[in-house]
């Protein structure tokens, strides 16, 4: 008989992960991984850290721009924003000619 095919995976076509809807706990934790990240990254791998900072932040605030906005989410996305140029900064300036960067 066929009635059994197919029947578990049918039970809830709109599970948490297959929508991408993250609400409370789990935007709560991006801000947190994305300040992590941030701060982590203005002493180390910065040109890593920075935009995976910027990302974890984006999606913790929902990804839009209007509406109320967590607090470490925003953090997240400005230090995210500020350590990845600070990291492009440095690279050009160690990738021109001359001695360094001053």
């Amino acid at each position: 008989m066929m009635a059994s095919f197919g029947h578990g995976t049918r039970r809830h076509p709109r599970s948490r992960g297959r929508t991408w809807s993250r609400t409370g706990q789990d935007r709560a934790t991006l801000g947190i991984v994305g300040v992590i990240c941030a701060v982590a990254g203005f002493f180390v791998l910065g040109i890593i850290l920075g935009p995976a900072a910027i990302v974890c932040g984006w999606l913790a605030m929902g990804r839009t721009w209007t509406g109320p906005r967590p607090v470490p989410a925003l953090v997240a996305l400005v230090l995210g924003a500020i350590d990845t140029l600070l990291a492009l900064v440095f690279l050009a300036g160690a990738t021109s000619s001359g001695y360094g960067m001053f």
